[in-house]
């Protein structure tokens, strides 16, 4: 299967323009429901490889396969018509070689339709983003936190305080002097946020790392109180949909169980209107 690329609206090049403008905002889909209503607002919509704890209830991304990338992919493309679509390229697809990760990435292009993908590292991916970009597929990087790489760091915790920031400051230094077109910086100081920002010419999207950034991301579950396993710190909730959805679903059983739904306006006779028995 395959599908046409994104043609309008935004594209790589256009967002990496916006280096040091209005900031960016950017949010995950899943779905195609929720893809044409964060489009019609946000500059990014990232296909996250979090559709695996999100929507799949497994315990990290780690199990994230390149055929549920794809699934969600072509929903989310139903959904977007304005804002740049990114997929991320899940564990395990493009670490191996750069040879790897151009033929899943090609993949995803091709039948997804994105305009581009993200990976997750810095220094050790820089040679791999080079030979994709060389290739013509435009990579978002992705650098402090890197959710994948969990086992390595024993867990989800702020990276690059103190000594540990000169490791994060060369990641963004070099997957942006490899021709990636923005950053994510995950959970890092605002201090090395700021310093990072200045120092690069790409955009810098943060989740959890300041307003500083050239932009923001964050899961759309997270953000509307959908998914309430667990609470970031940097999660603002701008809804709380989880209680309005488990209060619509109490009531509806209760209606169902007192016989009040279907009421009569939700049946049908057996006379068609505008005829006589």
């Amino acid at each position: 299967m395959s599908a046409a690329a994104q043609a309008s609206g935004a594209s790589p090049k256009s967002i990496r323009a916006r280096k040091g403008g209005a900031p960016l905002a950017c949010l995950t889909a899943y779905t195609t429901p929720v893809a044409r209503i964060v489009d019609r607002h946000c500059d990014i919509v990232l296909v996250g490889d979090s559709v695996g704890m999100v929507l799949h209830g497994l315990p990290s991304t780690l199990a994230v396969t390149l055929d549920m990338m794809i699934l969600h992919g072509q929903a989310v493309r139903r959904g977007v018509e304005n804002a740049l679509l990114v997929i991320d390229m899940p564990f395990g697809t493009y670490e191996e070689s750069p040879a790897q990760a151009f033929r899943n990435a090609a993949r995803v292009m091709a039948e997804t339709g994105c305009a581009a993908v993200k990976l997750e590292g810095g220094v050790d991916m820089a040679e791999t983003i080079r030979f994709l970009v060389a290739r013509g597929i435009p990579v978002m990087a992705h650098v402090g936190l890197t959710p994948q790489a969990v086992n390595t760091f024993g867990g989800y915790a702020v990276q690059g305080r103190g000594a540990d920031a000169a490791r994060i400051a060369a990641d963004a230094s070099a997957v942006a002097d490899a021709g990636a077109f923005a950053v994510v910086l995950e959970k890092v100081p605002e201090t090395l946020a700021r310093a990072i920002t200045a120092d690069i010419d790409i955009p810098t999207i943060g989740i959890g790392a300041s307003a500083a950034c050239d932009g923001q991301i964050l899961v759309v579950d997270d953000m509307l109180g959908l998914f309430t396993d667990f609470r970031p710190k940097f999660v603002r909730r701008y809804g709380e949909l989880g209680q309005v959805a488990a209060e619509a679903v109490a009531a509806y059983c209760d209606d169902v169980r007192a016989r009040r739904f279907p009421a009569p306006e939700h049946v049908f006779s057996d006379v068609a209107p505008g005829t006589s028995a």
